[in-house]
């Protein structure tokens, strides 16, 4: 479930208004109001943590108008006040020495607009979170094209250890994983036919996402048993490049309380109505955060605040390949390969040279020289070898740079 609260203001505000059931009708906007958006979580993880602001907007393809010119600062029941360093682009984040969040107070935000508006949110406790007994992995398939096709893949489960009478919970993760391109580049072509090895070849690389799903559990009251089997997340193999070599995803757990339980559920039915407010019947998604002198003026978001307990699983492509599922395969990587000969000439007319193939591919229609081929007798070049620059160059979606974490077992 993906957060449309941060990227579709529209139809949560119209949410928000809407209480009764009506016809469906164009909505029109004219009267449209830009509402504050609040992201913002503290645990008590050794790390700086970020509260991110921003304006809802009419237009879904356009990007968020950011709040970058407020004062913001966190306040506990212990009487300690913490300001927030602006960081640009709307992001806040607390000092790591400074501020720790400690399991048992009460953590209040507090949001003071260049405008002079002031936004608190509702004292949020910081509750204890059972440590995570293990995440793991197994054969599994999704239905997708409205329950039409069956993609084969894997699902990331986890098994949490008894929690002290924790009834709500909510999880995150982080994915990271090594890929490789199929054709990388090797070589350099100068003008004047002569190739030169390349000293930093692209081939492998590393691509990161953080989870955009809603994942959340209700337990019955009192029940202090272990939570097993609890599905986290879905690849399916051949859909993308994530097991063509080692994966890795991190899971966060957190115990969260029972409004801000309230908050993810509603958000989630609202988003599996497809976006169309008139699926179902409207009903509020009640933020913990107000405008202290405007009560009728709506926000969005939640302050959300939690202990946290997190494990990381490695996937070696070794053991996915035991499961013998469909691979992952780069369908829209062509290697072109063309020599002079491939372009006939009429009437007199000269064959091109291999600056020519350089400059009709490289320069004028952006592919990547990748490699030469010779001539098996002679060992001249005849012919140059080309490809897309995502097919070549591993940095164009990921990067080289070798995440701290990061254990090779393959």
């Amino acid at each position: 479930m993906k957060r449309t609260w941060l990227k579709s203001g529209v139809v949560l505000i119209t949410v928000f208004i809407l209480c009764t059931c009506i016809d469906p009708y164009t909505p029109k906007l004219s009267g449209y109001s830009s509402l504050l958006v609040v992201d913002g979580l503290i645990t008590d993880a050794n790390s700086s943590y970020i509260v991110r602001l921003s304006r809802t907007f009419q237009d879904q393809n356009s990007i968020p108008p950011w709040v970058s010119d407020a004062t913001v600062f966190i306040t506990d029941d212990a009487g300690n006040n913490n300001n927030l360093i602006n960081g640009g682009n709307g992001i806040y984040k607390t000092d790591s020495i400074q501020f720790i969040g400690i399991i048992g107070r009460a953590y209040t935000l507090h949001i003071i607009t260049q405008e002079g508006y002031t936004y608190i949110s509702d004292p949020c406790a910081m509750q204890p979170v059972p440590d995570i007994d293990s995440v793991y992995f197994a054969r599994d398939q999704e239905l997708v094209n409205n329950n039409t096709e069956i993609e084969d893949g894997i699902r990331i489960y986890l098994d949490s250890k008894p929690g002290d009478k924790n009834q709500y919970y909510r999880w995150s993760y982080e994915e990271t994983w090594k890929f490789r391109v199929p054709d990388p580049k090797k070589y350099d072509y100068l003008i004047g036919g002569t190739v030169i090895p390349v000293k930093n070849v692209k081939e492998f690389c590393w691509k990161s996402n953080k989870s955009d799903e809603v994942l959340i559990r209700s337990v019955n009251s009192g029940e202090t048993g272990p939570i097993k089997n609890v599905p986290i997340f879905f690849i399916a193999s051949n859909k993308s490049d994530r097991l063509m070599i080692e994966y890795s995803i991190l899971v966060k757990q957190y115990s969260i309380s029972k409004n801000e339980y309230e908050f993810w559920d509603n958000l989630q039915q609202v988003n599996a109505s497809g976006a169309d407010i008139f699926a179902s019947q409207p009903f509020p998604v009640v933020s913990n955060l107000h405008n202290i002198n405007n009560s009728k003026e709506q926000v969005l978001g939640y302050f959300q605040v939690s202990a946290v307990k997190q494990m990381r699983l490695f996937i070696p492509f070794s053991e996915f390949a035991k499961m013998h599922l469909p691979f992952f395969l780069y369908d829209q990587c062509a290697r072109i390969v063309k020599d002079p000969n491939d372009y006939p000439t009429g009437y007199g007319g000269s064959p091109p040279t291999l600056d020519d193939l350089y400059s009709l591919f490289c320069i004028r229609s952006n592919y990547y020289f990748i490699e030469p081929q010779y001539n098996s007798l002679t060992g001249a070049i005849e012919a140059l070898v080309f490809t897309t620059p995502e097919c070549a160059d591993c940095e164009l979606t990921g990067t080289s740079n070798k995440p701290d974490f990061w254990v090779d077992l393959n």
